[in-house]
Protein backbone atom coordinates (compact mmCIF):
# COMPACT_ATOMS: atom_id res chain seq x y z
CA UNK A 1 0.00 0.00 0.00
CA UNK A 2 0.90 4.07 -0.53
CA UNK A 3 -0.21 6.79 0.88
CA UNK A 4 0.95 10.58 -0.26
CA UNK A 5 2.33 12.69 2.43
CA UNK A 6 1.62 16.86 1.70
CA UNK A 7 3.20 19.55 3.57
CA UNK A 8 0.42 22.20 2.79
CA UNK A 9 0.98 26.08 2.73
CA UNK A 10 3.31 26.22 0.11
CA UNK A 11 1.65 28.28 -3.37
CA UNK A 12 2.07 26.87 -6.81
CA UNK A 13 3.86 27.59 -9.51
CA UNK A 14 5.02 26.67 -12.97
CA UNK A 15 3.45 24.50 -15.70
CA UNK A 16 1.07 21.60 -15.76
CA UNK A 17 0.42 19.17 -18.57
CA UNK A 18 -2.64 17.44 -19.00
CA UNK A 19 -2.98 13.98 -20.04
CA UNK A 20 -5.93 12.69 -22.73
CA UNK A 21 -9.52 12.02 -20.84
CA UNK A 22 -9.97 8.88 -18.99
CA UNK A 23 -13.71 9.16 -20.24
CA UNK A 24 -13.00 9.45 -23.85
CA UNK A 25 -10.38 6.63 -24.08
CA UNK A 26 -12.19 3.87 -22.49
CA UNK A 27 -15.46 4.47 -24.98
CA UNK A 28 -12.90 4.54 -27.66
CA UNK A 29 -11.43 1.09 -26.74
CA UNK A 30 -14.87 0.02 -26.78
CA UNK A 31 -15.38 0.87 -30.32
CA UNK A 32 -12.29 -1.17 -31.26
CA UNK A 33 -14.76 -3.75 -30.76
CA UNK A 34 -16.94 -2.90 -33.73
CA UNK A 35 -14.39 -3.28 -36.60
CA UNK A 36 -11.09 -5.92 -37.76
CA UNK A 37 -7.67 -5.05 -37.86
CA UNK A 38 -5.84 -2.48 -36.15
CA UNK A 39 -6.57 0.99 -34.90
CA UNK A 40 -4.22 3.55 -33.38
CA UNK A 41 -4.83 5.49 -30.45
CA UNK A 42 -2.86 8.80 -29.45
CA UNK A 43 -2.61 10.66 -26.07
CA UNK A 44 -4.04 7.80 -24.60
CA UNK A 45 -3.47 8.32 -20.62
CA UNK A 46 -1.35 6.16 -18.08
CA UNK A 47 -4.27 5.10 -15.81
CA UNK A 48 -5.76 2.29 -13.97
CA UNK A 49 -9.30 2.56 -15.09
CA UNK A 50 -7.56 2.36 -18.86
CA UNK A 51 -5.03 -1.03 -18.01
CA UNK A 52 -8.24 -3.21 -16.81
CA UNK A 53 -9.83 -1.90 -20.32
CA UNK A 54 -6.87 -3.05 -21.93
CA UNK A 55 -7.23 -6.35 -19.82
CA UNK A 56 -10.81 -6.58 -20.51
CA UNK A 57 -10.10 -6.47 -24.08
CA UNK A 58 -7.41 -8.85 -24.22
CA UNK A 59 -9.71 -11.40 -22.38
CA UNK A 60 -11.67 -10.96 -25.66
CA UNK A 61 -8.67 -12.24 -27.86
CA UNK A 62 -7.18 -8.58 -28.79
CA UNK A 63 -3.46 -7.68 -28.69
CA UNK A 64 -2.01 -4.48 -27.76
CA UNK A 65 1.51 -3.12 -28.89
CA UNK A 66 2.61 0.62 -27.21
CA UNK A 67 4.96 2.32 -29.38
CA UNK A 68 8.15 4.65 -28.40
CA UNK A 69 5.92 8.13 -29.13
CA UNK A 70 3.35 7.12 -26.75
CA UNK A 71 0.68 5.62 -29.20
CA UNK A 72 -1.04 2.64 -28.77
CA UNK A 73 -1.93 0.05 -31.40
CA UNK A 74 -5.20 -2.04 -30.61
CA UNK A 75 -5.97 -4.91 -32.87
CA UNK A 76 -8.94 -6.22 -32.73
CA UNK A 77 -8.60 -8.84 -35.87
CA UNK A 78 -8.58 -11.77 -32.92
CA UNK A 79 -11.90 -10.85 -31.68
CA UNK A 80 -14.10 -14.58 -30.63
CA UNK A 81 -14.93 -14.20 -27.37
CA UNK A 82 -18.07 -12.32 -26.41
CA UNK A 83 -17.71 -12.67 -22.49
CA UNK A 84 -16.55 -9.84 -20.31
CA UNK A 85 -16.09 -11.28 -16.55
CA UNK A 86 -17.07 -10.34 -13.54
CA UNK A 87 -13.33 -10.23 -12.31
CA UNK A 88 -12.74 -7.42 -14.71
CA UNK A 89 -16.27 -5.51 -14.62
CA UNK A 90 -16.57 -5.09 -10.98
CA UNK A 91 -13.27 -3.05 -10.79
CA UNK A 92 -14.92 -0.59 -13.18
CA UNK A 93 -18.26 0.13 -14.26
CA UNK A 94 -17.49 1.74 -17.35
CA UNK A 95 -16.37 -1.98 -18.99
CA UNK A 96 -20.12 -2.40 -19.51
CA UNK A 97 -19.58 -0.24 -22.87
CA UNK A 98 -18.55 -3.32 -24.21
CA UNK A 99 -22.11 -4.53 -23.82
CA UNK A 100 -23.28 -2.56 -27.55
CA UNK A 101 -20.52 -2.98 -29.37
CA UNK A 102 -20.24 -7.23 -28.68
CA UNK A 103 -23.81 -7.72 -29.91
CA UNK A 104 -23.74 -5.37 -33.15
CA UNK A 105 -20.62 -7.13 -34.11
CA UNK A 106 -20.97 -10.25 -33.06
CA UNK A 107 -24.94 -10.57 -32.69
CA UNK A 108 -24.45 -12.00 -28.78
CA UNK A 109 -22.60 -10.68 -25.44
CA UNK A 110 -22.54 -11.78 -21.93
CA UNK A 111 -20.90 -8.79 -19.67
CA UNK A 112 -21.46 -9.14 -16.04
CA UNK A 113 -23.60 -6.69 -14.30
CA UNK A 114 -21.23 -3.57 -12.64
CA UNK A 115 -23.80 -3.98 -9.29
CA UNK A 116 -23.07 -1.01 -6.74
CA UNK A 117 -20.76 1.68 -7.07
CA UNK A 118 -19.41 4.36 -4.09
CA UNK A 119 -20.65 7.36 -5.50
CA UNK A 120 -24.30 5.94 -5.77
CA UNK A 121 -26.01 2.95 -7.68
CA UNK A 122 -25.44 4.23 -11.43
CA UNK A 123 -27.99 1.35 -13.03
CA UNK A 124 -27.67 0.54 -16.66
CA UNK A 125 -31.65 0.38 -17.10
CA UNK A 126 -30.93 3.10 -20.14
CA UNK A 127 -28.63 0.26 -21.90
CA UNK A 128 -31.01 -2.28 -21.55
CA UNK A 129 -34.00 -0.43 -22.70
CA UNK A 130 -32.19 0.30 -25.78
CA UNK A 131 -30.71 -2.61 -26.99
CA UNK A 132 -34.41 -4.27 -26.01
CA UNK A 133 -35.72 -1.15 -28.14
CA UNK A 134 -33.39 -1.99 -31.51
CA UNK A 135 -34.67 -5.73 -31.14
CA UNK A 136 -32.01 -7.16 -28.85
CA UNK A 137 -33.14 -10.72 -26.31
CA UNK A 138 -31.61 -9.88 -23.18
CA UNK A 139 -31.90 -12.31 -20.09
CA UNK A 140 -30.15 -11.30 -16.74
CA UNK A 141 -29.04 -14.44 -15.05
CA UNK A 142 -25.83 -15.22 -12.40
CA UNK A 143 -25.40 -11.89 -12.07
CA UNK A 144 -24.80 -11.78 -15.94
CA UNK A 145 -26.24 -10.00 -18.92
CA UNK A 146 -26.60 -12.17 -22.31
CA UNK A 147 -27.63 -10.31 -25.10
CA UNK A 148 -28.41 -11.49 -28.71
CA UNK A 149 -29.56 -9.81 -32.10
CA UNK A 150 -29.04 -11.37 -35.37
CA UNK A 151 -28.97 -7.97 -36.63
CA UNK A 152 -29.95 -5.06 -34.40
CA UNK A 153 -32.53 -2.90 -36.17
CA UNK A 154 -33.06 1.15 -35.90
CA UNK A 155 -35.03 2.34 -33.11
CA UNK A 156 -36.21 5.59 -31.52
CA UNK A 157 -34.27 5.87 -27.98
CA UNK A 158 -35.79 8.86 -25.25
CA UNK A 159 -33.81 8.74 -22.01
CA UNK A 160 -35.70 10.62 -19.18
CA UNK A 161 -32.43 12.24 -18.01
CA UNK A 162 -29.16 12.20 -19.94
CA UNK A 163 -27.05 9.50 -19.31
CA UNK A 164 -23.41 9.58 -20.69
CA UNK A 165 -22.44 5.79 -20.97
CA UNK A 166 -26.04 5.03 -22.06
CA UNK A 167 -25.30 7.23 -24.55
CA UNK A 168 -21.61 6.05 -25.96
CA UNK A 169 -22.94 2.49 -25.56
CA UNK A 170 -26.18 2.67 -27.57
CA UNK A 171 -24.25 4.80 -30.23
CA UNK A 172 -21.88 2.48 -31.35
CA UNK A 173 -24.43 -0.43 -30.96
CA UNK A 174 -26.31 2.12 -33.67
CA UNK A 175 -23.40 1.94 -36.01
CA UNK A 176 -23.80 -1.14 -37.32
CA UNK A 177 -28.02 -1.80 -37.03
CA UNK A 178 -30.00 -2.12 -40.05
CA UNK A 179 -31.81 1.44 -40.44
CA UNK A 180 -31.85 4.53 -38.46
CA UNK A 181 -31.63 5.01 -34.68
CA UNK A 182 -32.41 8.73 -33.13
CA UNK A 183 -31.64 8.69 -29.47
CA UNK A 184 -33.02 11.74 -27.58
CA UNK A 185 -31.96 13.33 -24.71
CA UNK A 186 -28.69 12.29 -25.37
CA UNK A 187 -26.00 13.34 -23.51
CA UNK A 188 -23.57 16.25 -24.86
CA UNK A 189 -20.21 15.92 -22.94
CA UNK A 190 -17.33 16.51 -24.96
CA UNK A 191 -16.32 12.66 -24.37
CA UNK A 192 -19.81 11.74 -26.36
CA UNK A 193 -18.96 13.72 -29.08
CA UNK A 194 -14.93 12.78 -29.32
CA UNK A 195 -16.34 9.00 -29.50
CA UNK A 196 -18.88 10.21 -32.17
CA UNK A 197 -15.71 11.83 -34.50
CA UNK A 198 -14.06 8.79 -34.18
CA UNK A 199 -16.66 6.48 -35.02
CA UNK A 200 -17.16 8.57 -37.90
CA UNK A 201 -13.81 8.51 -38.93
CA UNK A 202 -14.44 4.25 -38.99
CA UNK A 203 -17.29 4.98 -41.55
CA UNK A 204 -20.11 5.72 -38.76
CA UNK A 205 -23.37 8.00 -40.11
CA UNK A 206 -23.67 10.26 -37.44
CA UNK A 207 -25.22 13.29 -36.64
CA UNK A 208 -26.25 15.98 -33.88
CA UNK A 209 -23.06 15.38 -32.19
CA UNK A 210 -22.94 17.96 -29.13
CA UNK A 211 -26.50 18.41 -29.04
CA UNK A 212 -29.63 16.47 -27.46
CA UNK A 213 -30.29 14.52 -30.53
CA UNK A 214 -28.38 12.08 -32.45
CA UNK A 215 -28.88 10.71 -35.26
CA UNK A 216 -27.29 7.61 -36.48
CA UNK A 217 -28.02 5.66 -40.29
CA UNK A 218 -26.71 1.74 -39.53
CA UNK A 219 -23.70 0.95 -41.99
CA UNK A 220 -22.88 -2.79 -43.06
CA UNK A 221 -19.20 -2.69 -41.74
CA UNK A 222 -16.76 -0.21 -39.93
CA UNK A 223 -12.99 0.20 -41.08
CA UNK A 224 -10.07 0.64 -38.03
CA UNK A 225 -9.09 4.24 -37.66
CA UNK A 226 -6.50 6.79 -36.02
CA UNK A 227 -7.62 8.66 -33.32
CA UNK A 228 -6.24 11.59 -30.71
CA UNK A 229 -8.28 11.45 -27.38
CA UNK A 230 -9.44 14.97 -26.26
CA UNK A 231 -7.08 16.21 -23.28
CA UNK A 232 -8.92 15.48 -19.70
CA UNK A 233 -11.10 18.15 -19.08
CA UNK A 234 -11.84 17.30 -15.19
CA UNK A 235 -8.02 17.19 -14.81
CA UNK A 236 -7.90 20.58 -16.05
CA UNK A 237 -10.25 21.93 -13.66
CA UNK A 238 -8.84 19.89 -10.90
CA UNK A 239 -5.49 21.68 -11.50
CA UNK A 240 -7.57 25.23 -11.57
CA UNK A 241 -8.90 24.48 -8.31
CA UNK A 242 -5.56 23.39 -6.71
CA UNK A 243 -4.17 27.22 -7.53
CA UNK A 244 -7.43 27.99 -5.32
CA UNK A 245 -6.33 25.90 -2.93
CA UNK A 246 -2.72 26.08 -2.61
CA UNK A 247 -2.69 30.15 -3.90
CA UNK A 248 0.21 30.88 -6.44
CA UNK A 249 -0.13 30.64 -10.19
CA UNK A 250 0.31 27.97 -13.03
CA UNK A 251 0.05 27.30 -16.40
CA UNK A 252 -1.94 24.85 -17.66
CA UNK A 253 -1.45 23.20 -20.83
CA UNK A 254 -2.61 20.87 -23.78
CA UNK A 255 -6.31 21.51 -22.50
CA UNK A 256 -9.31 22.49 -24.46
CA UNK A 257 -10.78 25.71 -23.02
CA UNK A 258 -14.17 25.40 -24.32
CA UNK A 259 -14.75 22.76 -22.61
CA UNK A 260 -14.36 24.57 -19.34
CA UNK A 261 -16.56 27.56 -19.40
CA UNK A 262 -19.03 26.70 -16.73
CA UNK A 263 -15.86 25.99 -14.59
CA UNK A 264 -13.88 28.76 -15.25
CA UNK A 265 -16.58 30.83 -14.83
CA UNK A 266 -17.53 29.59 -11.18
CA UNK A 267 -13.90 29.71 -10.35
CA UNK A 268 -13.77 33.81 -11.67
CA UNK A 269 -16.61 34.35 -9.10
CA UNK A 270 -14.68 32.67 -6.74
CA UNK A 271 -11.83 35.18 -6.80
CA UNK A 272 -9.42 33.28 -9.64
CA UNK A 273 -8.10 35.21 -12.19
CA UNK A 274 -8.41 32.75 -15.16
CA UNK A 275 -6.67 33.96 -18.77
CA UNK A 276 -6.83 31.69 -21.85
CA UNK A 277 -3.56 33.29 -23.90
CA UNK A 278 -3.14 30.47 -26.19
CA UNK A 279 -6.29 28.18 -27.60
CA UNK A 280 -4.74 24.86 -25.37
CA UNK A 281 -3.38 27.10 -22.60
CA UNK A 282 -4.96 28.66 -19.25
CA UNK A 283 -3.60 30.46 -17.00
CA UNK A 284 -4.86 30.79 -13.18
CA UNK A 285 -3.67 32.69 -10.54
CA UNK A 286 -5.74 33.26 -7.13
CA UNK A 287 -6.19 36.67 -5.69
CA UNK A 288 -5.75 36.84 -1.73
CA UNK A 289 -9.33 36.07 -0.78
CA UNK A 290 -11.19 33.65 -2.00
CA UNK A 291 -14.93 34.01 -2.25
CA UNK A 292 -18.04 32.20 -1.47
CA UNK A 293 -20.13 31.09 -4.70
CA UNK A 294 -23.07 28.64 -4.58
CA UNK A 295 -22.56 24.96 -7.05
CA UNK A 296 -24.75 22.84 -8.42
CA UNK A 297 -24.12 20.51 -10.30
CA UNK A 298 -25.43 19.84 -13.75
CA UNK A 299 -25.11 17.62 -17.05
CA UNK A 300 -22.82 19.80 -19.70
CA UNK A 301 -22.24 21.97 -20.56
CA UNK A 302 -22.91 22.92 -16.85
CA UNK A 303 -20.85 22.30 -13.47
CA UNK A 304 -19.57 19.09 -13.54
CA UNK A 305 -20.44 16.03 -11.22
CA UNK A 306 -16.59 15.51 -11.46
CA UNK A 307 -15.47 18.29 -9.90
CA UNK A 308 -17.95 18.92 -7.00
CA UNK A 309 -15.74 17.88 -4.08
CA UNK A 310 -12.27 19.65 -5.47
CA UNK A 311 -14.89 22.78 -5.50
CA UNK A 312 -16.10 21.99 -1.84
CA UNK A 313 -12.17 22.29 -0.47
CA UNK A 314 -12.60 26.30 -2.49
CA UNK A 315 -15.47 26.45 -0.32
CA UNK A 316 -14.36 25.05 2.85
CA UNK A 317 -11.76 28.09 2.94
CA UNK A 318 -13.52 30.98 1.45
CA UNK A 319 -14.74 33.84 3.43
CA UNK A 320 -18.97 33.32 3.93
CA UNK A 321 -21.51 30.56 3.40
CA UNK A 322 -21.78 28.68 0.18
CA UNK A 323 -24.46 26.03 -0.92
CA UNK A 324 -23.46 23.31 -3.25
CA UNK A 325 -26.30 21.07 -4.50
CA UNK A 326 -25.25 17.74 -6.05
CA UNK A 327 -27.87 16.16 -8.60
CA UNK A 328 -26.08 13.55 -10.54
CA UNK A 329 -25.19 11.18 -7.96
CA UNK A 330 -27.06 10.53 -4.54
CA UNK A 331 -24.34 9.83 -2.58
CA UNK A 332 -21.61 11.80 -3.52
CA UNK A 333 -20.62 13.89 -0.25
CA UNK A 334 -18.44 10.60 0.83
CA UNK A 335 -15.75 13.47 1.28
CA UNK A 336 -17.04 15.57 3.42
CA UNK A 337 -16.23 13.46 6.87
CA UNK A 338 -12.75 13.72 5.52
CA UNK A 339 -12.61 17.17 5.17
CA UNK A 340 -14.30 17.68 8.51
CA UNK A 341 -10.98 16.09 10.19
CA UNK A 342 -9.51 18.65 8.57
CA UNK A 343 -11.45 21.08 10.03
CA UNK A 344 -13.96 22.11 7.35
CA UNK A 345 -17.17 22.99 8.57
CA UNK A 346 -19.53 21.42 6.36
CA UNK A 347 -23.28 20.35 7.23
CA UNK A 348 -25.15 18.00 4.93
CA UNK A 349 -28.96 18.72 4.13
CA UNK A 350 -30.32 15.78 1.39
CA UNK A 351 -28.41 16.55 -1.64
CA UNK A 352 -26.75 19.89 -0.76
CA UNK A 353 -23.76 20.71 1.46
CA UNK A 354 -23.55 23.92 3.52
CA UNK A 355 -20.68 25.13 3.82
CA UNK A 356 -19.28 27.68 6.42
CA UNK A 357 -15.65 29.14 5.28
CA UNK A 358 -13.08 28.95 7.98
CA UNK A 359 -9.40 30.86 7.96
CA UNK A 360 -7.68 27.56 7.57
CA UNK A 361 -7.73 23.86 7.24
CA UNK A 362 -5.10 21.43 9.48
CA UNK A 363 -3.25 18.48 8.32
CA UNK A 364 -4.54 15.06 9.55
CA UNK A 365 -4.48 11.43 7.87
CA UNK A 366 -7.71 11.07 5.73
CA UNK A 367 -8.64 8.72 3.33
CA UNK A 368 -9.95 9.10 -0.31
CA UNK A 369 -13.49 6.82 -0.67
CA UNK A 370 -13.40 7.37 -4.47
CA UNK A 371 -12.00 8.76 -7.41
CA UNK A 372 -12.75 12.31 -6.92
CA UNK A 373 -13.09 12.29 -3.26
CA UNK A 374 -9.03 11.69 -3.41
CA UNK A 375 -8.19 14.67 -5.75
CA UNK A 376 -10.66 16.63 -3.31
CA UNK A 377 -8.22 15.25 -0.18
CA UNK A 378 -4.81 16.45 -1.96
CA UNK A 379 -6.47 19.60 -2.60
CA UNK A 380 -7.24 20.16 1.02
CA UNK A 381 -3.86 19.00 2.02
CA UNK A 382 -2.31 21.68 -0.24
CA UNK A 383 -4.85 24.63 1.68
CA UNK A 384 -3.73 23.18 5.20
CA UNK A 385 -1.31 24.02 7.58
CA UNK A 386 0.83 20.98 8.50
CA UNK A 387 0.88 17.83 7.12
CA UNK A 388 -1.68 15.10 5.64
CA UNK A 389 -1.40 11.95 4.39
CA UNK A 390 -3.78 10.84 1.98
CA UNK A 391 -4.41 7.13 1.58
CA UNK A 392 -6.49 5.02 -0.47
CA UNK A 393 -4.71 6.01 -3.91
CA UNK A 394 -5.93 3.19 -5.53
CA UNK A 395 -8.86 5.52 -6.32
CA UNK A 396 -6.71 9.02 -7.37
CA UNK A 397 -4.80 6.53 -9.74
CA UNK A 398 -7.75 4.99 -11.46
CA UNK A 399 -8.11 8.84 -12.99
CA UNK A 400 -5.09 11.10 -12.25
CA UNK A 401 -1.97 10.24 -14.16
CA UNK A 402 0.95 11.34 -12.25
CA UNK A 403 -0.68 13.75 -9.93
CA UNK A 404 2.00 13.54 -7.54
CA UNK A 405 4.86 13.90 -9.76
CA UNK A 406 2.91 16.80 -11.86
CA UNK A 407 1.94 18.73 -8.20
CA UNK A 408 5.50 18.13 -7.20
CA UNK A 409 7.10 19.78 -9.51
CA UNK A 410 4.75 23.08 -9.68
CA UNK A 411 5.73 23.56 -5.90
CA UNK A 412 3.87 21.25 -3.98
CA UNK A 413 5.30 19.88 -0.94
CA UNK A 414 4.01 16.27 -2.02
CA UNK A 415 5.63 12.49 -1.61
CA UNK A 416 4.42 8.97 -2.45
CA UNK A 417 5.42 6.64 0.23
CA UNK A 418 5.54 2.97 0.76
CA UNK A 419 3.60 1.65 4.01
CA UNK A 420 4.76 -1.76 5.41
CA UNK A 421 2.15 -4.68 4.92
CA UNK A 422 0.70 -5.40 8.72
CA UNK A 423 1.19 -8.88 9.68
CA UNK A 424 -1.99 -11.16 9.92
CA UNK A 425 -3.32 -12.01 13.04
Amino acid sequence: MEQLVIDGGHALSGTVKISGAKNAALPMLASTLLAQGTFRLQNVPNLKDVSTFIKLLEELDFSFKKEDNGDLLVDSSGLSCHEAPYELVRKMRASVLVLGPLVARLGKAKVALPGGCAIGARPIDFHLKGLELMGAKLKLQKGYVEAKARRLSGARIFFDIPSVTATENLMMAACLAKGTTVIENAAKEPEVTDLGRMLKAMGAKIRGLGTETITIEGVKELSPAQWKIIPDRIETGTYLMAVGAAGGKLRIENTVPSHMEAVMQKLRDAGLTIDIREPDTIMVKRRKNLRSVDVRTQPYPGFPTDLQAQMMVLMAIAGKLSVITEIIFENRFMHVAELRRLGADIKIEGRSAIVRGVSSLTGAPVMATDLRASACLVLAALAAKGTTTVGGLHHLDRGYEKMDIKLAAAGARIRRVALATEEPE
